[in-house]
């Protein structure tokens, strides 16, 4: 790469991933809105023909006039051409398909355990782990080989496992993991700014928080704006609408939108523990005892989230894979907006063009206290040029603290069950999630046998010898 009248040209990006519908032209939007970047995006994917596609879409982009920033894009066969000199890799897979998601998701519903999400914690979370690691141990391992001196950004569920198991294997890779929950609670407190002190167009970037804790149970203990302390506020505001929920302009939409709440998860997590949880409600509630939140469909609408169907994302899919083939031949327009996440702005900081503080997932090294090293923690952090420093958090309150570390404990357990490939430690896991807090051993069992059997090509090497009780 080159640095030129404080731009970066001949930069080279390694997309894992490279056939993704959402997240590719996410990027390949942001790259396209940005003057001070250009350079090379090699698309790699298991499904070369969906890399490929991506290809053809990406360089499309290069004669508009609208486009600034100029990119070149190639699907490439192997990781190693993909990595080979890359500056910047960028992960987002699917690990598996959305037939093991569907097993993740509604097979637990059959013992009566349901998961709005089932992609971090909870039953899915952790058999959608037991596959993922091993293939981020091996990305890892690649990228040690082929791009070491290269900053990996991941976007990749389960995050803080993923991001855990990347270094785990390579304890040199300069990596973050980077999630967009933060800025929704963000935006939900610049709306309560606009609503409770009447200002107009405040900017989610204008509310300045402290967070901490792990990926998707990361909680404010600090927030402000323009010297305003947001707390007496958010009590203000968490008693006008905890009843109701809140949902500014856009009323009943969580029941029209398979992501969409009415935060009153948020608003009782503030109510029993006094801390923001900063997060969106469906991943929250999973964390928590599965009689608060996730009890059964009745209790979700209670609650005001809902419990996303695989059907549904299936069905997208297929919509997606039509308005590909669209994109490819120029039947339609690719429609350049920004995407809201921060993944340019992170790249031009490590570039060194200028300085930039977000929330990553990293190893702690102490930046929350009472969580062990080494364990990924979500915190912000200052990145500048070839840097990443996060921000000392401080402790979570001990009520806090131990609903955090219980999961921090399930997954080194299951990073430590992949890596050994061993089902019983596995199991220890699993049992102990808080989502499976009323089911009997038995049942436990045989859910799990059930879950691992539909996960097995996955499993390599692994004993999944059914358990007898």
């Amino acid at each position: 790469m080159s640095y030129t009248n404080e731009k970066v040209t001949d930069l080279k990006i390694a997309y894992i991933g490279g056939g993704s519908k959402g997240w590719a032209w996410g990027l390949m939007s942001d790259l396209a809105m940005e003057d001070t970047l250009s350079g090379k995006v090699k698309l790699y994917d298991i499904n070369y023909q969906a890399a490929y596609q991506n290809e053809l879409i990406g360089n499309r982009l290069h004669d508009r006039t609208d486009v600034a920033g100029k990119w070149e894009y190639e699907a490439v066969k192997t990781l190693e051409d993909a990595l080979t000199g890359a500056d910047f890799v960028i992960i987002s897979i699917l690990p598996g398909s959305f037939d093991e998601m569907e097993s993740d998701v509604h097979l637990p519903e059959k013992y009566g355990v349901y998961q709005s999400v089932g992609d971090t914690v909870g039953p899915g979370g952790l058999v959608r782990a037991l596959r993922t690691i091993p293939i981020f141990v091996d990305l890892a391992q690649q990228v040690r080989e082929h791009a070491p001196n290269a900053w990996v950004i991941n976007y990749t569920n389960p995050m803080s496992l993923c991001t855990r198991a990347l270094y785990a294997t390579f304890p040199e890779i300069k990596a973050i993991g980077c999630c967009h929950e933060v800025f929704g609670t963000q935006k939900l407190l610049a709306s309560m700014v606009e609503e409770l002190l009447g200002v107009e167009d405040v900017k989610r970037q204008e509310i300045k928080v402290n967070v901490l804790g792990i990926n998707h149970f990361t909680w404010i203990d600090q927030a402000s704006y323009k010297g305003i302390d947001l707390f007496p506020l958010y009590e203000q505001f968490v008693d006008k609408y905890y009843e109701s929920g809140f949902e500014g302009s856009e009323k009943g939409h969580w029941m029209n939108n398979h992501f969409a709440s009415a935060e009153r998860v948020k608003f009782d997590l503030f109510k029993r523990f006094g801390l923001i949880a900063a997060a969106g409600d469906r991943h929250l509630a999973e964390f928590m005892p599965n009689t608060w939140y996730l009890t059964n469909p009745e209790t979700v609408r209670e609650w005001k989230f809902g419990l996303t169907p695989v059907a549904w994302r299936k069905k997208n899919k297929q919509a997606l894979v039509e308005k590909s083939n669209r994109l490819a031949t120029g039947a339609e327009p690719f429609e350049l907006k920004p995407t809201g996440e921060e993944g340019i702005d992170i790249i031009k900081a490590l570039l060194g063009l200028g300085e930039f503080i977000t929330n990553v997932n990293v190893p702690n090294q102490g930046q929350v206290r009472g969580i062990p090293n080494g364990a990924v923690v979500e915190t912000n952090a200052v990145l500048s040029y070839s840097s990443v420093r996060p921000v000392l958090a401080g402790e979570l309150p001990k009520p806090v603290q131990n609903l955090v570390m219980r999961h921090v404990m399930n997954q080194e357990t299951t990073l430590q069950a992949a890596l050994q490939k061993n089902k019983d430690l596995a199991f220890q896991a699993f049992v102990q999630d808080p989502l499976l807090s009323t089911l009997k051993p038995d049942e436990a069992i045989k859910l799990f046998d059930e879950m691992l059997a539909n996960t097995a090509r996955f499993l390599d090497g692994w004993n999944l010898k059914v358990h007898t009780s």
